[in-house]
Order: structure tokens, then C-alpha cells, then sequence
């Protein structure tokens, strides 16, 4: 009996509002790939289901399961704590199922310093600029204009992390930005190396979103 061969991770990480969760379904849904579903103690939005979306959990339970080790990867963000279970993570990617995950930088650090046995391929999304990041923050956070702000003065934090990350692409048009991502994770699933792309459009992106 041949033995499965392992599934892939896939992350997709950016700044608050830039469409990492729109585009995580998106590869999901088209792609099969199983979404890492986190635990988190954040409030859930109004079109958010507790165990579809997240996981919603109070501070007791959350630093319970750090205690016992449980998670693959934890970080705080905003005031909230975010966790992938590794045990929930782990079965997947030993049946042979790949799982995507919505993730931090935070967390990205962590799950590549384990250096775990599967293949890893790493993502940062960016919005084609500030202000229409900061439009899509009220949007999202019904016209809550001190939330806004808030995530706001993380950005330039955030973003500067795509350099850690396999590929960089700018999220202006979905489609366009959703075919990138599909197209760069067919092209590395099954090499070794790296896949190098042109950075330079991505650095001068970067200057014009934090100047």
C-alpha cells in the first residue's frame, strides 16, 4: 500500500484589511485546500460563526491551551489572542490534505522556526494604498472610525514584513491579485528552492504605502 504523501502549508499573511481572509476562502473553495480555523478571544463580527470563522474563547481557555502546548502557533494582536491548534493542523497534512492558513507575521515566525517536515510556502498581501486600506477598515469595522485608526498605527510595523515572506503581491484587483497567489503556489508546491520574483515593483510599492 503506497504511503500518502504529506500536504503542503500555505500562509497567507498582510496588514489588518488588506483581503487575506477574502482571498484564504477564495484558494480554499477553488482549490480544496482546508483552512486552518483559529481560536482566537477577540468578539466575533456580525457575519461571523463561532467554529466556521473562528473559534471564539475567553482568556481562561486561551492561556489553558498554552499551557498545555497546544498550539502550533499563538501571538496577541490587537489586544486579542489568535492559535492554530497543531494536533487539528498536523492530521490534515498527514492525510494529504493541504491547509491554508490567515495568519500574522507573529505567527508565520513561529510555525517556520519549528521547522516542521511539510512544505511551507509563505504569502504577504498588500493594499494598493493607505487610504483604501484605512477605507476598508471602516467597511469592515462598521464605520468604527477609532478602530480604524488603531489598526492604523500598526501598518508600517506590519508591512514591513513582506520581505520575509515567499512572495509579495498587491491587492488591488481580487481576481487579479487571487490568480497571482494560485499561479505562484502551483509553480513552488513541488520545487525546493525558492521561486525568486521580481521585488523591485513590490519595494517601490512599499515606499510609496509607508512615506
Amino acid at each position: 500500500m503506497a504511503v500518502k504523501k504529506a500536504g503542503i502549508i500555505v500562509i497567507l499573511s498582510s496588514p489588518s484589511g488588506a483581503g487575506k481572509t477574502t482571498l484564504v476562502k477564495k484558494i480554499s473553495s477553488r482549490n480544496k485546500y482546508k483552512i486552518s480555523i483559529s481560536h482566537t478571544t477577540r468578539r466575533p463580527r456580525s457575519n461571523e460563526k463561532n467554529g466556521k470563522d473562528y473559534f471564539f474563547v475567553n482568556n481562561k481557555k486561551f492561556k489553558n491551551l498554552i499551557k498545555k502546548k497546544m498550539f502550533l502557533e499563538h501571538a496577541k494582536v490587537f489586544k486579542n489572542y489568535y492559535g492554530s491548534l497543531e494536533k487539528t493542523v498536523t492530521d490534515k497534512l498527514n492525510k494529504g490534505e493541504n491547509v491554508i492558513f490567515d495568519i500574522d507575521w507573529q505567527g508565520t515566525n513561529q510555525i517556520l522556526n519549528k521547522r516542521l517536515k511539510y512544505k511551507i510556502i509563505t504569502i504577504f498581501i498588500l493594499p494598493p494604498s493607505k487610504q483604501e486600506l484605512f477605507n476598508r477598515l471602516l467597511k469592515r469595522d462598521k464605520k468604527d472610525k477609532k478602530i480604524a485608526i488603531e489598526r492604523m498605527k500598526k501598518f508600517k510595523r506590519d508591512v514591513m514584513h513582506w520581505v520575509d515572506y515567499d512572495l509579495t503581491v498587491i491587492n488591488d484587483k481580487l481576481e487579479k491579485c487571487y490568480g497571482e497567489i494560485v499561479k505562484y503556489i502551483k509553480k513552488q508546491k513541488n520545487r525546493k528552492k525558492i521561486l525568486k520574483y521580481n521585488r523591485k515593483p513590490i519595494k517601490n510599492h512599499i515606499l510609496n504605502l509607508i512615506n
